[in-house]
């Protein structure tokens, strides 16, 4: 009898510590979704990086000549220079 008892703990033992392995805390269902987090992270700031580099590569070119302020006057401010003559063209509709 001892031993059917022993065995029994022993099994139980083991169930417990499956379960802490796959679905406890820091399990592997922990590790999968922190990896999957990890990912998503990791997208986001490469995506964030890009945004960057662009952002920087547009103040280095405002930084550098007057013709990118110009550029930039005109498109967004509709700016003309004197002796200009300024046309709106407009789809049909």
């Amino acid at each position: 009898m001892p031993r059917r008892l022993v065995t029994w703990l022993l099994l139980a033992l083991v169930l417990v510590l499956q379960y802490r392995l796959w679905l406890g805390d820091g399990g592997y269902a922990d590790k999968r979704r922190l990896s999957a987090q990890v990912e998503a992270q990791r997208l986001e700031v490469e995506r964030l990086r890009a945004r960057n580099a662009a952002l920087q590569a547009e103040v280095d070119d405002l930084k550098a000549g007057v013709a990118a302020v110009e550029a930039r006057a005109r498109a967004d401010l509709g700016m003309i220079q004197p002796g200009e003559t300024f046309y709106l063209m407009t789809p049909k509709p």
